[in-house]
């Protein structure tokens, strides 16, 4: 049996290569080739190309690199139809992904989407083509299936993958240069995301000696890269260790994304960050139909956790947002307590065994 497994970003390559572990432990046979990361490699995907190469953030920027973009989808496209699957896993993605499941419904492959795009905060008739185009979708936040229900799509629900990745986490020792209270400041996977956000992030530095600061890097962006930025800043840097930095963490500064709900399901007060370009901004305005952009308050249907959006992220904002979720007992009583409510709502644990039994069962029984 071959599956092609498609993820464009760190949470979606840590996501599919324990869906591949599950896969593998019901089949042990089965094949795996596609596009991801480090994690899935390791997990034992033949990696046609990293997703280093294909991820952009912001509306503007992949419109200004859509060649590229498609040069991969080409790619993608003709390496499906040599290796000829059995089915396609596609792992959120959508920009890229959602091409791939129109192809392939075409060409007669099956397709199974594991944690959805987000299809309810814009552009919502996308629901037609992935009901036409998708299998079975999987989905990992609890208000998703009611929302696809209103389309008349069936969707299962999984619970989300991140309780199973934190169930038996054990957290390393960091050896951090001092024992003062860690602050982890988190900028996000990208490049792109990092050089923007992890100057503003780096502002607060000096105001807080008595606090250690500590940067959550990613092993796909270089050393050099983040030292760069960091200066002669009094700022530590430790790399594919966030979990660990969590596990310390007396707060966070966090880039939106899948890192504040690993931040959240740590127990750790955060401040969420989002700067992008102006005009991606304008656009996004225009188009997204949500209250909030953390996930943590979609969740719990309130500004649980503070965000700061483009102009709000400034020195002055982050500073006083930081000095709250460090001092202000009740503050930080308050935000842990939405966590706790939080974990609830996510469902058990077991997503991707969930998810593999499933794909496993529906191929075997088409």
């Amino acid at each position: 049996m071959k599956f092609y497994v498609i993820a464009g970003e760190a949470s979606g390559d840590l996501h599919a290569s324990n869906l591949v572990k599950a896969l593998k432990q019901l089949e042990p046979a089965v094949q795996f080739r596609g596009f991801g990361g480090d994690l899935m490699k390791n997990a034992g995907v033949e990696l046609v190309t990293h997703y280093r190469e294909t991820a952009f953030m912001g509306f503007w920027e992949v419109i200004k690199n859509l060649k590229t973009i498609l040069s991969y989808i080409d790619l993608c496209k003709k390496d499906v139809l040599n290796w000829r699957p059995d089915a396609i896993i596609l792992i959120d993605y959508p920009g890229f992904n959602l091409r791939i499941a129109e192809f392939a419904h075409k060409n007669s492959f099956k397709v199974f989407y594991y944690i959805s795009p987000q299809v309810w905060a814009w552009k919502s008739s996308r629901v037609k083509k992935i009901k036409r185009d998708v299998a079975k979708m999987f989905v990992i936040l609890p208000f998703e299936k009611d929302f696809y229900k209103k389309w008349n799509y069936d969707v299962e629900f999984v619970g989300h993958p991140l309780l199973d990745e934190l169930k038996d986490i054990k957290t390393a020792d960091l050896r951090l240069k001092t024992q003062k209270p860690v602050i982890a400041l988190l900028p996000g996977s990208r490049k792109q995301e990092i050089a923007r956000m992890l100057p503003i992030m780096l502002e607060v530095v000096n105001d807080f000696p008595d606090h250690q600061f500590v940067v959550g890097a990613v092993n796909s962006v270089e050393e050099n890269f983040y030292r760069s930025i960091i200066g002669n800043k009094n700022c530590e840097i430790v790399f594919d260790k966030t979990y660990s930095l969590l596990s310390l963490a007396k707060a966070a500064l966090v880039t939106s994304g899948t890192a504040t709900m690993e931040t959240a399901l740590f127990n750790v007060p955060q401040v969420v960050c989002y700067k992008g370009s102006g005009l991606s901004y304008f656009i996004a305005r225009r188009i997204v139909d949500v209250k909030y952009i953390a996930m943590v308050n979609l969740i719990v249907d309130r500004p649980l956790v503070k965000e700061l959006i483009q102009q709000e992220l400034n020195y002055s904002n982050l500073k006083s947002e930081l000095n709250k979720i460090l001092f202000d007992e009740p503050g930080r009583k308050e935000i842990q307590d939405g966590y706790k409510e939080l974990k609830e709502k996510l469902g058990g644990a077991g997503a991707s065994e969930k998810t593999a039994k499933k794909i496993l069962e529906l191929l075997i029984n088409k």
